[in-house]
């Protein structure tokens, strides 16, 4: 089933094929603070149709999930990194 996301201001919108099945209550110190429910897709499922140049990377602790937010109105609508499987993966917060 394909979705459409984005940011709260319009600037990042993105596209992604997957079937929203279980979602994951992230418990690590920013995901909790924001309330993110994600859901996981591989990369090449993912289109980012948008505001590519108004993403702001933000990573921390071992700095292996690319935390992507607008610079604009600072919404994270998805993340980045290599799952535990080795895929290219977008952590989508649903």
């Amino acid at each position: 089933m394909k979705h459409t996301g984005g940011c709260h201001c319009g600037k990042v919108r993105y596209e992604v094929e997957m079937e929203v099945g279980k979602v994951l209550s992230c418990n690590c110190s920013i995901c909790a603070k924001r309330g993110s429910l994600l859901a996981f897709a591989p990369a090449t499922s993912f289109e980012l149709l948008s505001g590519e140049n108004e993403l702001t990377d933000y990573l921390f602790n071992k700095h292996v999930i690319h935390h992507l937010f607008c610079r604009t109105c600072g919404i994270l609508s998805f993340a980045k990194a290599v799952g535990p499987n080795g895929v290219d993966t977008r952590a989508i917060n649903v």
